[in-house]
């Protein structure tokens, strides 16, 4: 029987103590993710094409349910062949949290904001961050308390990694904090699945997103790609679903056939070529790089005048000063009065924000305000 190298006692291992109940343990994370508030906005936030006026364009939270659907389908399939024992609960929990980091505006957003970090010898990702969210600043700096197999796979669920095609737990249990890079393998099988299964479910999505667009049609998909794994999302998913469970079943380790995975990487270069790196993706990343680095000015410019003194920041006049104020207010707990973390404020309160919300906030910022006259 193969399952999981290290005992439940380092699995279930929370920060904080808690009063178990009649729930599994993976399946009372999920109720912790999903009624947490970066949870919720990832229905604000999009996968590619941001800030659509199409209800149908893929959200992350539509994307996050994607893979925590795949991942336990895999982990029901490879435990119905008799030689594994995984968890369906951990698998979707896993899932369900993987991107509850992402910023704004998709992988334009997370790259923006490293670009405004580098400078200060730091890195943002969004697996690094999801790992900081659920951790450190949820529940307005109480965290979320999730067990240490959820809180791993999130951390190292990078989907896009295609050096790799059979994944295996690490050797020993992961220094969650010490993590800053996107090589490092989860300490679960279910956390491997889940990073593979985050490829399944994006791919397909996008190419039906990109088609909505009029950046690609059908024809464009390379004729061997739609011969094999086919034209739609769900005919995508299906295939690749079936091949990994059937591929890892005899196995030790969590694999596409290698058939199936060279047409997956075909796949992700078709998708990087046509459409995340097109002249009109371009143009946008060009536009949401500039707002964000901005942002990351404006935000100096405040706190150099005001500080930790929050009620100043009403004589900003703007709206976005004042919801600046009231986040560090509320998160003093994390930061409280050290000016050496007012990268680590702007950034974790930029990377917050939904699409709609961070456009809000631009058009507040570089618009001048309304002079008032009296009546």
């Amino acid at each position: 029987m193969i399952k999981n190298p290290f005992s439940d006692e380092i699995y279930l291992r929370r920060t904080h103590p808690h009063v178990p109940d009649l729930r599994d343990e993976y399946f009372r994370d999920q109720t912790k993710i999903i009624h947490s508030l970066p949870f919720r906005r990832l229905k604000h936030k999009t996968q590619v094409f941001f800030a659509p006026d199409n209800d149908h364009i893929c959200t992350r939270i539509e994307h996050v349910l994607h893979v925590a659907t795949i991942a336990a389908t895999i982990c029901r399939g490879l435990n119905k062949s008799g030689r594994w024992n995984l968890s369906e609960d951990l698998a979707y929990a896993i899932g369900l949290g993987h991107d509850i980091g992402h910023a704004p505006f998709g992988h334009e957003g997370e790259r923006a904001i490293n670009v405004c970090l580098a400078p200060k010898g730091k890195r943002f990702s969004h697996e690094s961050n999801g790992y900081r969210v659920v951790e450190h600043l949820a529940n307005y700096g109480e965290g979320l308390n999730l067990t240490f197999a959820v809180k791993d796979g999130i951390i190292c669920h990078c989907g896009e990694d295609y050096a790799n095609n059979q994944l295996r737990p690490t050797t020993t249990p992961n220094d969650l904090e010490s993590i800053s890079g996107r090589n490092q393998m989860p300490s679960t099988y279910e956390g491997c699945i889940v990073r593979l299964a985050d490829k399944i479910a994006y791919l397909g999505r996008d190419i039906e997103d990109a088609i909505k667009a009029d950046i690609i049609t059908a024809d464009d998909i390379p004729q061997n790609v739609r011969r094999e794994l086919g034209e739609r999302n769900g005919e995508i998913i299906n295939t690749l679903t079936l091949d990994l469970i059937g591929h890892s079943q005899g196995r030790d380790y969590i694999g596409f056939s290698d058939e199936k995975f060279e047409l997956l990487s075909q796949l992700r270069r078709f998708n990087h070529e046509r459409i995340y790196d097109n002249e009109q993706m371009r143009q946008r990343k060009e536009t949401i790089t500039k707002c964000i680095r901005d942002l990351f000015d404006y935000f100096h410019r405040i706190f150099e005048r005001y500080g930790f003194q929050y009620e100043s920041y009403e004589k900003e006049g703007k709206q976005t000063a004042h919801n600046f104020a009231n986040y560090m207010y509320s998160m003093r707990k994390v930061y409280g009065q050290d000016e050496t973390k007012l990268d680590d404020i702007i950034a974790d309160f930029v990377a917050g924000m939904t699409d709609s919300y961070a456009l809000d906030v631009m058009e507040d910022v570089i618009l001048p305000n309304s002079i008032k006259f009296l009546r």
